[in-house]
């Protein structure tokens, strides 16, 4: 028997596991009247399960009828549906009738075969659950359903095994093709979905000598054990109806949300003006529904009221200029499917007044050699409309984001960049270009790294010199080309070296290293290249005393 996924009929399979379990351990009669309880309820569901399918075809119908070419197969395959999933539930009933008449006391079927649970005939009008007369009898379940072992024949329990398999293939047969990938993903779902299926959980039964789904289900139960089964498997098929039904309605929109409210809106095209503009915007009829269930309005985040007209307002107060945005997201479920659809969207306004600003953020002035970052701020004005344009120095502009730029200069001098559009004339910003300052020579990182007294091992463990830019904000470095080192020891005659580069060759080594207290030593003719030089630039001369 397969676990079904519907709460009722998970709860009745149990039920029914647990009185078969207590059956086996010869419980007393009240577990008998608990499998026609079980049974009962089954009853009770299909009935409903019958009147929910009863009402879905008109609603599919009626949708077809909005565009028939396209959707009267949907309405087509109502009636072929029902036909084969009657035909198959009186299939089962007419095996289980025939088993209540076999398994009755005079063996054959009448109005006696059902009796209610206070033993008296139905026909008496008792009110009570009904139960077969013969309910205790095992002997009919196991010839007539299973079949006996001498019998070459298949007992009718193997023939609504194999009648479950037709009647599933013959309904996937029934559901109309789809020709988009869509529309076959969808059905491809609908199939693996359907409950009627040919259970094969019962091979999996290790502890089971059983070789048949017959003889698994059937073998040695009494009659009144077998009713909540077959009335499982004709739920089954009820149930797949109804899925079925469903899948089509959808298909076919027989049951679409009803638009019933509407109103007149205006969407601005800007949603500013300034004066002197043309207030332009397109007027369109909005319509909403109160049908719709679920329906929930978001802004980032933030819930809103959503009114019985299925509208929602939002709101919120301004307190700075420039680009605003928002993202609204609205949730609903689908009155036939049930499934929640959600829709997503992003918005943006602009706050401000006419004006506008260019600044260079790291100051006035634009270096040579590096990145100079640039804001420019334009309230009132649409990002759209705002144009940017550079002159003077070598100046390139390239944008870098919301009223950010970046701007690259070659030439010593000045740079202009003009601010102009959305009714703002030409204004033009000024700025000096420079190179990059000098840069500070410097040996080590300790307080006395530019010059004065250094201990000597603290002067023999560097490795040369390097050309810091101090108090300069930008990611710039420059690198020393060279120098001349001189060493000048206590009653000896000063000794010099060239030394390429910013790391000591072997000559500087060997002089630093030979370094001892009252030793002076002198770094000059320090040349270093900055970002942006085309030759090298003469650093200050430095110089340190061995202590």
């Amino acid at each position: 028997m397969s676990i079904p996924k519907e709460p009722r009929a998970l709860m009745v399979n149990l039920m029914y596991l647990v009185l078969t379990a207590m059956l086996a351990l010869n419980v007393s009669a009240k577990i008998m009247n608990a499998f026609l309880l079980v049974n009962d309820g089954l009853e009770k569901s299909n009935a409903q399960i019958i009147s929910s399918n009863e009402s879905l075809p008109e609603s599919i119908r009626t949708g077809v009828k909005k565009e028939p070419a396209k959707l009267q197969k949907y309405a087509d395959a109502i009636t072929p549906i029902d036909n084969l999933i009657k035909g198959f539930s009186g299939e089962i009933d007419n095996v289980v009738n025939e088993m209540v008449g076999l398994a009755s006391p005079d063996r054959k079927i009448s109005e006696d075969d059902w009796v209610t649970t206070a033993g008296a005939p139905i026909t008496e009008g008792y009110v009570g659950l009904k139960k077969p007369a013969g309910y205790k009898n095992k002997d009919v379940t196991t010839s007539f359903l299973v079949g006996e072992p001498t019998d070459a024949t298949d007992g009718k329990a193997d023939e609504i095994y194999e009648l479950i398999g037709k009647t599933r293939e013959d309904l996937i047969k029934l559901i109309p093709a789809e020709t988009t990938s869509e529309g076959k993903a969808e059905r491809a779902k609908l199939i693996s979905s359907l409950p009627l299926i040919k259970d094969e959980s019962w091979s999996e039964d290790k502890e089971s000598v059983a070789k048949t789904w017959a003889e698994f289900n059937f073998k040695q139960m009494p009659v009144v054990a077998t009713l909540p089964i077959f009335n499982k498997i004709k739920n089954d098929a009820l149930a797949s109806q109804s899925q079925i039904l469903g899948y089509l309605a959808q298909k076919a929109g027989g049951k679409s949300i009803v638009f019933n409210n509407f109103k007149v809106v205006s969407a601005p095209k800007k949603s500013y003006i300034i004066k002197g503009e043309k207030f332009e915007a397109d007027i369109f009829l909005a319509a909403s529904s109160n049908n719709v269930k679920g329906l929930s309005v978001t802004v980032d985040g933030q819930s809103l009221s959503v009114d019985k007209e299925g509208t929602a307002n939002y709101s919120k107060s301004t307190s700075s200029t420039g680009v605003k945005n928002y993202t609204a997201k609205i949730s609903m479920t689908n009155p036939v499917t049930g499934e929640v659809t959600r829709v997503e969207q992003k918005f943006e306004y602009e706050v401000g007044e006419r004006s506008c600003n260019v600044s260079a953020d790291k100051m006035n002035v634009f270096y040579i050699g590096v990145d100079n970052p640039v804001s420019v701020t334009a309230a009132g004005i649409s990002s759209n409309e705002l144009k940017v344009n550079a002159s003077g120095g070598g100046i390139k502009l390239k944008k870098n984001g919301n009223g950010k730029f970046v701007a690259t200069v070659t030439t010593p001098g000045e740079s202009k960049i003009t601010v102009s559009g959305g009714g703002l004339k030409p204004t033009p910003y000024t700025f000096r270009v420079k190179r990059i300052p000098d840069p500070v020579p410097q040996l080590g990182r300790g307080p006395n790294a530019t010059g004065g007294g250094m201990k000597s091992g603290e002067f023999r463990a560097q490795l040369g010199l390097a050309a810091i830019l101090k108090g300069f904000d930008f990611d710039a470095k420059c690198a020393i080309q060279g120098f001349e080192l001189t060493k000048v020891a206590k009653r000896a005659d000063p000794i010099s070296t060239k030394n390429r580069g910013s790391k000591y060759d072997t000559k500087a080594t060997n002089l630093v290293r030979s370094a001892k207290p009252g030793d002076r030593y002198f770094f000059d003719s320090i040349k270093a290249k900055c970002p942006g030089d085309r030759a090298g630039r003469k650093l200050s001369s430095i110089a340190f005393t061995i202590i």
